[in-house]
């Protein structure tokens, strides 16, 4: 393996469009007033408690140019990202809602399609939502419940755990975009099997904190589970998997259709790692959640930071506590 240049790389990191992209959750969070309140914001749901469990309610909005490039993923993807929201936080999906525009039936019929599709493979029902098919451009928006017994959070990394990534490396990319799908043509027993890995480890009490890979990548998701827990975390490069033919750069920033950080109890890495491994998904220790503001990258002795939450925040939100 070449040798890697962690500084440039690190550099590279620090301004993908991809994270830059989250920093405007803080700006809107600060508008409608949701700092400080007792239901917890910045982690992949909204968790409302429910008697002994909680309800997970989450939305997903997609780019303009991704529904136009690419029209029926991207309505598989409403479903499919909302669906590893809830999941990442240790929950089951009960039901989507969408909000569909388009110009025409016509228009409109790719996106649902793929939301369809998907429904039925993950087997979660679409229940309602809005249409507007007199539009002038295609837009989708998706809208998701579940059901938590016990919660992973954004907000309960503490140092000395360790960074576990379980990404699904059976696929490719979905050109031109950084998405990694891995899904479309996967058996439906084995998606459904594999949404329950994660309420199962939450469950069994062997990890207390995760997060979807979203947008920004393993690094971007590092970065946002650091600021909300008001932890470091240091990735070590040569120890993430890589799928063949794909560069570490790219892969740091790419956008898996099942992927995950987890942090760990040491004691109980190898439990969580074996897990994932027993149904075929890449799983490793990646890195470890240390004291401190900064993500960074590490390579033997030499390392470099991406990003420090205390000097330039990405969220903006703070410490939150979800409600008793």
């Amino acid at each position: 393996m070449a040798a890697i240049d962690i500084k440039t790389l690190a550099a590279k990191l620090s301004t993908s469009s991809g994270i830059a992209a989250k920093q405007d959750i803080g700006t809107i969070a600060a508008r409608l007033g949701l700092r400080g309140q007792q239901i917890a914001v910045g982690d992949d749901c909204a968790a409302l408690p429910d008697g002994d469990d909680y309800l997970l309610f989450a939305i997903e909005g997609f780019m303009n140019e991704f529904v136009a490039a690419d029209p029926w993923f991207a309505g598989w993807c409403g479903v499919m990202v909302n669906i590893s929201d809830i999941v990442a936080m240790g929950g089951r999906p009960i039901a989507v809602v969408d909000a569909v525009w388009a110009n025409g039936e016509a228009g409109a019929t790719p996106v649902l399609e793929g939301m369809r599709a998907a429904s039925s493979a993950f087997g979660v029902p679409i229940v309602g939502g809005h249409t507007n098919i007199r539009s002038e451009r295609g837009q989708l928006s998706v809208a998701i419940l579940g059901r938590a017994r016990k919660l992973l959070t954004s907000f309960d990394a503490k140092p000395g755990d360790l960074l576990v990534a379980a990404i699904d490396h059976r696929g490719r990319y979905r050109e031109p975009f950084s998405n990694w799908e891995a899904a479309t043509d996967a058996a439906p027993a084995r998606l459904r099997g594999d949404l329950e890995l994660l309420p199962e480890i939450a469950e069994a009490g062997l990890a207390l904190s995760a997060k979807d890979i979203s947008q920004g990548g393993i690094i971007g998701t590092a970065i946002m589970l650091a600021e909300c827990s008001h932890v470091g975390i240091d990735i070590d490069v040569t120890a993430i998997p890589l799928p063949a033919g794909v560069s570490l750069d790219r892969w740091l920033v790419t956008f898996p259709s099942f992927g995950y950080l987890l942090s760990v109890a040491p004691e109980q890495a190898a439990d969580v790692v074996t897990r994932f491994s027993a149904r075929g998904i890449s799983a490793a220790v990646i890195g470890a959640v240390v004291a401190g503001a900064e993500v960074a990258l590490v390579d033997g002795e030499s390392r470099a930071v991406v990003r420090d939450h205390t000097e330039t925040p990405l969220l903006q939100l703070g410490r939150q506590v979800v409600a008793a």
